[in-house]
């Protein structure tokens, strides 16, 4: 289906395997429920103003005038040419409604495509090897990601091929608690890289590939399991359950994937989101802050109403704020690209042109 603007370390563990089919009855279907509304519905559009326009079109010149030759992006001894870091910023360019045959940005969304297939192994596994970052299986979720999202605007049979095979590793990979880690060795879990890998099965499933219930199903209850007392969520299931807030927010829009909208977890996991919404006293949260934002405005913008409008309005002045004056938003832990890749989608989720980000 054409979607018409509507809508890392070196592998060192065994892939298990797994070969999913296009279709079946038992297949799940990632169907999303209409979510519960506020009463006072907001023009989305409203919140996207002069200055915020501005600013986004000043971060995403920063970013194709900072591409590399080969499509990728990235910078620095870690994440420089890294998937993640690519799959981000073409996924930013998405969002301001350029495709890879159309628009200010087609040439950069297609070198970047460019660049994930040609990183993307028999396998299935998406990996730059030149780029060792901490934790592979954040760069194959957010590259699978970013490859459903061109899917589904543009058929192509090669990028079908090496997103069902990317689909295939993370199935297969899943670990017994339902969840997944740095390596696709089915070893071990973290609730950080199983929302990247159950949001890159959702696009997925939006774009025609085939995702088994059971998959899901274990993913959710694992994520389900990782909720602690106060409604945020813990980093593993052994020892340190504290919450913190990026990881709740990412553990949230993991819920919502698999078309939960409602109930205890869904409530509780949004009073402690609550806590650190951009009018609140513990908002300047900066332990992994545009990961954090990243996801948590993907859960207000599902609840929708006021909520909503006074989260984006918020996170959006505080961006404005934050950018400097090539347009980038730096971000210490990561990259310059990473950080304005996400400040980017963070104030473009009004435009609602992402498929993965509809309501």
């Amino acid at each position: 289906m054409i979607y018409l603007l509507a809508i890392s370390l070196v592998f060192g563990g065994r892939v298990a395997s797994a070969q999913v089919p296009e279709r079946s009855p038992a297949d799940v279907q990632i169907e999303k429920p209409l979510p519960r509304r506020d009463t006072i519905e907001i023009d989305a559009r409203k919140l996207l103003t002069p200055a915020t326009d501005a600013s986004i079109n000043k971060g995403l010149a920063f970013l194709a005038a900072r591409q590399h030759t080969d499509g990728s992006f990235g910078s620095g001894s870690i994440y420089r040419r890294n998937v993640a870091v690519t799959g981000l910023a073409g996924m930013s360019m998405l969002a301001a409604g350029s495709t890879p045959s159309r628009g200010k940005y087609a040439t950069e969304i297609k070198l970047s495509i460019d660049f994930i297939l040609k990183h993307s192994k028999p396998s299935g596994y998406i990996l730059c090897e030149e780029s060792p970052s901490h934790g592979p299986m954040y760069g194959h979720g957010f590259a699978t990601l970013y490859l459903a999202e061109v899917y589904g605007m543009t058929p192509q049979e090669n990028v079908r091929t090496a997103l069902k095979n990317a689909v295939n590793l993370i199935v297969g990979s899943q670990n017994p608690e339902g969840g997944w880690r740095y390596d696709p060795d089915g070893k071990d879990a973290d609730i950080s890289v199983t929302v990247c890998q159950m949001m890159a099965l959702r696009a997925a499933r939006n774009a025609g590939i085939a995702v088994p219930r059971e998959t899901v199903d274990r993913c959710t209850e694992y994520v389900k399991k990782c909720q602690n007392g106060d409604g945020g969520f813990r980093y593993r299931l052994e020892p340190r359950p504290q919450s913190q807030f990026p990881r709740s927010a990412a553990a949230l829009v993991a819920l919502n994937s698999a078309g939960i909208y409602e109930g205890p977890e869904i409530r509780t996991g949004i009073e402690y989101l609550l806590r650190f919404s951009p009018r609140a006293e513990l908002f300047r949260y900066e332990n992994h802050f545009y990961y954090g934002h990243y996801y948590a405005v993907q859960v207000m913008w599902h609840r929708g109403g006021e909520g909503w409008e006074n989260w984006y309005s918020g996170i959006r002045d505080e961006l404005l704020e934050r950018q400097l004056p090539d347009g980038s938003w730096p971000d210490s832990l990561i990259c310059a690209e990473y950080g304005t890749a996400m400040a980017c989608l963070i104030l473009q989720m009004p435009n609602n042109y992402l498929p993965i980000f509809q309501r």
